[in-house]
């Protein structure tokens, strides 16, 4: 690919991008948070949000971003052909509204769109390293944070002056930057410490909060997870509540296909930020999991469950965690995991051969 080869897509772009997943973006901004406090440092963390961000691309300042990648000639025209005359109408039962002309943003739905959306955000970065913060960006969703000494003065002016530059970089490009529901996350260094900022930027005030979303996955300030870890087993309970109602008209191949897919994926979504956790933080998805079992089974909520999990080839929870750490740890050996891990690995596990049937054997038979 084109823009790969030359190296023009921002490597702390996560969206859309082979060997690239929210997993890997969030491992390297929470070990970074991680990092500090080891240090004796808090850190901020700040998640910007943008009001229909697909929707307000400026195509000629996008047409121009890709001229200075150097996308030229016929290429060039196929880009703008793609931009030029796109409408829409809204069919509701057997009527159907007038088309509308779209003069500015790309699809979401399409296969280009992210991608150009994510050419189009390249230079937002440049303005946030200028702050000395860090970034990292997964489509339209960008963070940025740093770390500082605990009695540092200037947390809150710097904070301050990077927003109100992202701001006017943002009224540039076309893009609306929703203030009100931009988070910040202060992580102190230990516990006892509270930095109470107020970031004031013209009408709107950003206070910090004790939690923050993200790429569907809830930070705390004490980088616990037990928020997160609550929501997840609540949504779950929730899809395994609907899926016992109709288990009596399943097969037991339809109904373990429903529960990977609504109950599994959230288990297994981010979990490598879960790594190194306590048994007792982590035994609400164990117990859902468990009971996941069951349901594929029909079987009562007592049945033990080690069997189960054994005809399903399903690894327990701490297990499936510490499998997608050493995967992960494997590709960055094998330089097939994002640049931002290989950059930033110090020490990696060495990848063992046939690891599963490993931690199979480590898990199921003590």
């Amino acid at each position: 690919m084109f823009l790969v080869q030359n190296n023009l897509l921002d490597s702390n772009q996560s969206g859309f991008k082979s060997g690239h997943s929210t997993d890997t973006a969030l491992l390297l901004v929470t070990e970074a948070l991680r990092l500090a406090r080891a240090a004796s440092k808090s850190s901020v963390l700040i998640l910007l949000n943008l009001s229909a961000a697909f929707d307000t691309v400026n195509h000629q300042i996008l047409l121009s971003t890709l001229r200075k990648m150097g996308i030229s000639g016929t290429a060039l025209l196929w880009f703008k052909s793609y931009l030029s005359d796109i409408s829409f109408r809204v069919s509701w039962r057997d009527e159907v509204s007038k088309s509308q002309f779209l003069a500015t943003g790309v699809p979401q739905g399409s296969v280009l769109g992210p991608l150009l959306f994510s050419i189009y955000m390249t230079s937002l970065g440049s303005v946030i390293q200028k702050h000395g913060f860090s970034y990292h960006c997964y489509a339209d969703d960008t963070l940025f944070y740093f770390s500082f000494q605990p009695d540092d003065p200037t947390v809150a002016a710097r904070i301050a002056a990077c927003l109100s530059d992202i701001s006017s970089w943002m009224n540039d490009h076309h893009l609306q930057l929703n203030l009100t529901k931009t988070e910040l996350l202060v992580v102190p260094a230990n516990p006892s410490l509270n930095h109470n900022y107020s970031i004031q930027l013209g009408l709107s005030t950003i206070t910090p909060s004790r939690t923050a979303r993200n790429l569907e996955v809830v930070m705390d300030h004490q980088l616990s997870f037990t928020d997160h870890i609550a929501i997840t087993t609540r949504s779950c309970r929730f899809a395994l509540y609907n899926i016992r109602k109709i288990r009596p008209f399943l097969s037991e191949e339809a109904t373990q296909l429903l529960v990977q897919a609504l109950v599994l994926s959230r288990l297994d979504h981010c979990n490598a930020l879960l790594a190194g956790l306590p048994a007792c933080t982590i035994k609400p998805l164990k117990l859902i999991q468990n009971a996941a079992a069951r349901v594929v089974f029909n079987k009562p909520k007592k049945a033990h469950v080690t069997p189960l999990l054994i005809r399903l080839h399903w690894l327990p929870v701490a297990a499936r965690i510490k499998f997608k750490v050493l995967k992960l740890a494997y590709k960055t050996t094998t330089g097939t995991a994002p640049i931002y891990l290989i950059r930033t690995s110090e020490s990696l596990l060495i990848f063992k051969k046939h690891l599963k049937t490993h931690l199979f054997r480590q898990h199921l038979t003590n």
